[in-house]
């Protein structure tokens, strides 16, 4: 069934079997008599906001009937029903999947092919607390929710321009997740909204149960080797309308709380919003830090398996790296299992309650890697570079980059192994060549951007917080090329 027919009974019986009312118990059907005319209303209950939809029944009642002829929809919809959010529709797909969002549908004995759409909905919501991986000392403390118009309405509330275009968009498939598309007219780069706005209309998945992570493997399915990741993404509505006013488009998920900032590259990780609610001064410097420890967890400890695997390199004044005692197992096991463990006290970490989650921490990192170096399992060797590996992974705020460090890390160990020191190299030659590969949502933009092709203003501000007066424009942070 496409559209509504002009029999009031079988658009009822049509729109209940489609809604399947009699099998779920929160699909409510009610009957309204309206004077000697007769509206029948579809909604579920715990999505519709029992305050607006009693005034409406109330009013509806007192009315002396609903109106006839042609168009008595759209006459009722503007005259009867005292309500903002209205819209008049013959399309049943449309009925149905606005029922099942929580829109409330209104069938009239004199509306004919028409029905009427009352956006009276109210979704189950968190509140809009400060997201927990991105705290900063000094700031805004809201964070995005699971409710795509509550995200929205955060942003709507820091960019107060008319040029602000929020774009709605509807997947399709069974769970028919909404979206929008966010970017401010003028700012974005029209080229690439047209590719992406092309990109998410010809998506048709079955669902986007996992909301952000879904859409974002549908929007690059390919190259999944390749550890970098794709998309960036904020819980935080500042950091958002920071990135839009610069010029990029958001991108949200109904049911997910983060915010995909498109087009991405590898330098954008470097920022995080704690840099620019302190001094420009101590913000480079927190960058400047973010950015060596950064290096170190990728480094630190296959150059230190180098060390151990090929002591002639190194001068007598760094003999001390290499252990007396390398334990029972030998060092790349040793390391493995190491790297292995920390992810495991990450995964029961997450599962521990926090009134113990101390006690786990503990346990696990002091009493376990004691006693691991006291049965010979481990060196404190490993324990003591694995540790600092471990807590520079800590300042990198998305956790997806850190493990493809991880990733990279492991890599880089394997082939020191295999192939001593011509693996390590071989190693970290391979790491730019992954950068240079990876596959973002904009396949024009280089993954390098700023320092491929370069612009040394807009790489500078990356890496030294700049004061606002100094900080570039977001046409002169666009790449050459793309310039309107």
């Amino acid at each position: 069934m496409e559209r509504l027919t002009e029999d009031y009974r079988e658009n009822v019986r049509a729109i209940s079997r489609l809604l399947a009312t009699d099998e779920s118990f929160d699909l409510i059907e009610r009957r309204l008599p309206v004077g000697r005319d007769e509206l029948t209303l579809f909604y579920i209950d715990g999505f519709a906001k029992d305050g607006a939809l009693q005034k409406l029944m109330q009013f509806c009642v007192g009315l002396p009937g609903t109106g006839s002829g042609r168009d008595a929809a759209r006459r009722f919809s503007e005259a009867g029903i005292p309500y903002g959010n209205v819209e008049v529709t013959g399309d049943a797909g449309r009925m149905v999947t606005a029922a099942l969002s929580g829109v409330t549908l209104i069938l009239g004995s004199t509306f004919g092919d028409e029905a009427i759409l009352v956006d009276a909905r109210a979704y189950p919501a968190r509140s809009t607390d400060e997201p927990q991986s991105d705290r900063v000392m000094q700031g805004a403390r809201d964070g995005f929710v699971e409710t795509l118009l509550f995200n929205v309405a955060l942003i709507r509330r820091r960019i107060r321009d008319p040029d602000l275009r929020v774009k709605p968009l509807n997947l399709g498939g069974r769970a028919r997740t909404d979206c929008a598309i966010l970017y401010i007219e003028g700012r974005a780069d029209p080229a690439f909204l047209a590719r992406l706005t092309k990109r998410l209309s010809a998506l048709r998945p079955d669902s986007l149960t996992l909301g952000y992570e879904s859409l974002a493997e549908l929007l690059i399915p390919r190259r999944w080797f390749n550890p970098f990741p794709k998309i960036r993404t904020t819980e935080r509505p500042d950091c958002a309308a920071a990135h839009l006013c610069e010029g990029s488009v958001i991108l949200l998920c109904d049911t997910s709380p983060q915010a995909m900032i498109l087009p991405t590259g590898i330098f954008d990780f470097l920022q995080e919003s704690q840099d620019f609610y302190l001094p420009p001064l101590t913000g480079s410097y927190l960058r400047l830090v973010r950015l060596l420890t950064f290096l170190v967890s990728l480094v630190l400890t296959p150059l230190w398996y180098l060390c151990v695997r090929c002591p002639w390199l190194l001068p007598d004044s760094l003999s001390f790296l290499v252990p007396e005692e390398a334990g029972h197992f030998p060092i790349l096991l040793q390391l493995f299992l190491v790297e292995f463990a920390v992810d495991g006290l990450k995964l029961a970490s997450m599962n521990t309650p926090d009134l113990l989650a101390n006690s786990m921490s503990v346990i696990g990192g002091l009493v376990l890697g004691d006693l691991a170096v006291k049965v010979g399992w481990l060196s404190g060797e490993v324990i003591f570079y694995m540790a600092i590996v471990a807590v520079a992974g800590f300042t990198q705020q998305n956790h997806e980059l850190g493990y493809a460090m991880k990733f990279l890390r492991l890599a880089v160990m394997t082939l020191t192994a295999l192939f001593s020191w011509v693996g390590f190299l071989f190693g970290l030659a391979l790491i730019p060549v992954l950068l240079v590969t990876n596959a973002a949502v904009d396949g024009r933009r280089s993954y390098l951007y700023p320092l491929i092709p370069f612009n040394g203003r807009a790489l500078l501000s990356l890496f030294f917080r700049l004061p606002k007066s100094k900080m570039p424009t977001a046409r002169a942070r666009r790449p050459r090329g793309k310039e309107r």
